[in-house]
């Protein structure tokens, strides 16, 4: 992807910073002709990349940093969502509808996000961290 603008992001691990994530990462996407459903739907996946980066990646400590790195290229913005977490020892079986290491949640994270972005890797290793990229089309080219 020929990338036209980038920009990276990092913040501590707490709840509150999900808000945070979801529209700043809107924003930088708004460069995009990007549907206000299709700015919608970026948002919620980012929103469970993070809030998956904080719940299950640090295991809801707040002593972590989540990183974000936004890209964007002529007809796309690609995301990529990390941490230096737990990881993640399965990551074909977490990608499943409805499984989750937290019986308070209802794991349909990764299903979010793959149904929303129109590419969706994820790439972990235990005892190192988790790496989520995803990338959405837009219809036109950059604005900016």
């Amino acid at each position: 992807m020929q990338v036209n603008n980038h920009a990276k992001l990092e913040f501590q691990s707490l709840p509150a910073n999900v808000a945070f994530a979801r529209v700043t990462v809107a924003a930088f996407a708004s460069q995009l002709d990007f549907t206000l459903n299709d700015l919608e739907e970026i948002k919620v996946a980012v929103s469970e990349a993070v809030a998956n980066a904080i719940v299950h990646g640090y295991e809801n400590r707040t002593d972590g940093t989540v990183f974000i790195s936004m890209s964007i290229g002529d007809l796309a913005l690609e995301l990529k969502i990390w941490d230096y977490g737990v990881g993640i020892p399965d990551v074909k079986k977490a990608m499943q509808l409805t499984y989750s290491t937290d019986p308070e949640r209802m794991g349909l994270g990764f299903v979010f996000m793959q149904s929303f972005m129109d590419s969706l890797h994820v790439d972990s290793t235990p005892g190192k961290g988790t790496t989520v990229t995803m990338v959405k089309s837009a219809v036109s080219k950059v604005t900016v």
